[in-house]
């Protein structure tokens, strides 16, 4: 650790600084590599949604009917 000198006390500090900085770093990585498989359900999901609506068409032969209050 240190020896009481100004400067050690200074280094002390500083590699507390970096130890911290790198655990957040890796925190943060963990993070966006997580949001990113995420991201990349979603889209295989919205394209098959995509897909599936494109492929469905209508439904109906005729005009829509009006509806029972009428």
């Amino acid at each position: 650790m240190s020896d009481g000198r100004p400067d050690a006390l200074r280094l002390d500090a500083l590699e507390m600084r970096a130890a911290h900085q790198d655990a957040m770093i890796a925190d943060l990585n963990e993070v966006i590599t997580a949001q990113w498989r995420k991201i990349d359900v979603l889209e295989r999901q919205l394209a098959r949604l995509r897909e599936e609506f494109q492929t469905m068409g209508p439904q109906r032969d005729g005009p829509e009917p009006p509806p029972p209050h009428y």
